[in-house]
């Protein structure tokens, strides 16, 4: 049924099967407008990477589309975040009420209940140009076929094809001086599965874990180096030599750092940590991007998926609400970058303040940190709060009252 059934777009192409594609179909088709999503990768690899925090804000928006008990099936509550030093003394907790899981499980979740509901996916199209037509544009892919639409969304992350495509002169992404280890393991040195997650800023690292039902340990760790690597070096350096490097890096940590590491039988994994403050455009022409594509928040506070989730419902708003493509990309920005430019800046923050500092600096920190996890608290609110109201409809004056 469609919501508007003035809505000049009748039809998306949508690049890109992660979190902000299947959201932004959902919304789309909420509002009359047909999504066909285009997945470069050939099948599905739901076991592949880390893990993240879903928050309050984030599952609001699935709460709008009727599929967040899909998502929370695969996850796990994470109800207060405990912070240690380096001796494994706790210095505060706050609380989080996030939902803990795995990245391919939370793609999963969110391509099935849009498949579920009638929503077009096709596998092995890798985007490769799109060209503007009398009435909307022509896509191409890199096995030779096409597709043609009323417009083109980018929900290819942060190393966006389309970006890179569209917008070459378009600041890229920068890297932030961490690089980032995650892994799965089951320890009997772990605390057991309360809902928090425990965070130690250890002597030369950051570590975190947390013990899910079922006792499985999810664990990551972030480490700072000035030097950015190579592309794809972290990502192909092996299980064991990354077990060898955070032992060493962990070996004078509190008890249970190194025993956790120790316990992963398989399947470390390392990745720079990039973020992107904002382009001075998200749209051009016919085609717009959401999501990490058009701006990305490093890991830190939590809110990389969220804020995917947000730009879908807002775009689909204005797609539905405002008469051309154009007017309706150029509002979703207007709505958007100020409450996202706030949120990466506080993650390239969070992420410098967990630099190992020297004996006296560290004591200095764990004098004033429990100070400044209270205003951690008060700094949440308006983040997780945030809703947006589907019903609500987008017009000039709320566009105008966010510039």
């Amino acid at each position: 049924m469609r919501d508007l059934e003035t809505t000049r777009t009748r039809s998306a192409v949508l690049i890109g099967c992660g979190i902000a594609g299947p959201v932004l179909a959902l919304f789309l088709q909420r509002a009359g407008i047909e999504a066909v999503i285009y997945e470069g990768k050939e099948e599905p690899r739901d076991e592949v990477g880390a893990f993240l925090n879903l928050a309050p804000n984030g599952l609001a928006v699935l709460d709008t589309l009727g599929i967040r008990e899909d998502v929370e099936a695969v996850g796990s509550q994470t109800t207060s975040t405990a912070f240690l030093n380096h001796h494994g003394k706790k210095l505060g907790e706050n609380p989080a009420e996030t939902l803990l899981l795995k990245r391919g499980l939370l793609n999963k979740a969110l391509r099935e209940a849009a498949v579920k509901r009638g929503v077009r996916l096709e596998f092995g199209k890798f985007f490769k140009s799109v060209e503007e037509t009398a009435d909307g544009v022509r896509v191409h892919f890199a096995d030779g076929t096409t597709a043609e639409a009323d417009i083109l969304i980018g929900c290819d992350g942060i190393h966006s094809k389309t970006r890179y495509t569209v917008m070459p002169d378009a600041p890229h992404p920068e890297y932030t001086g961490v690089i980032g280890t995650a892994g799965y393991t089951r320890s009997k040195d772990a605390a057991p599965a309360d809902g928090v997650m425990r965070m130690s800023f250890c002597y030369k690292g950051f570590f975190g874990y947390q013990t899910i039902p079922g006792e499985e340990v999810y664990w990551f760790e972030n480490y700072h180096q000035a030097e950015e690597p190579a592309r794809g070096e972290t990502e192909g350096t092996p299980h064991e030599e990354w077990k060898a490097r955070l032992l060493e890096r962990h070996r004078k940590d509190h008890h249970p750092v190194s025993a956790i590491i120790d316990s992963t039988p398989s399947g470390i994994i390392g990745y720079p940590i990039y973020d992107m403050l904002t382009l001075p455009l998200w749209h051009r022409g016919r085609v717009c991007l959401v999501g990490d594509a058009a701006h990305a928040t490093s890991p830190h506070v939590g809110q990389g998926a969220s804020m995917a989730m947000e730009d879908a419902i807002v775009l689909a708003k204005c797609l539905r609400d405002l008469p051309t493509p154009q007017e309706a990309f150029a509002a979703f920005q207007s709505l958007r970058q100020e409450r996202v430019e706030k949120i990466i800046k506080e993650g390239r923050r969070t992420g410098n303040q967990k630099a190992a500092p020297n004996g006296l600096q560290r004591a200095v920190r764990d004098l004033v940190l429990p100070f400044f996890l209270k205003l951690g608290v008060k700094a949440t609110i308006p983040v997780y709060t945030y809703r947006v109201a589907w019903d609500e409809k987008v017009t000039e004056k709320t566009v105008a009252a966010a510039r």
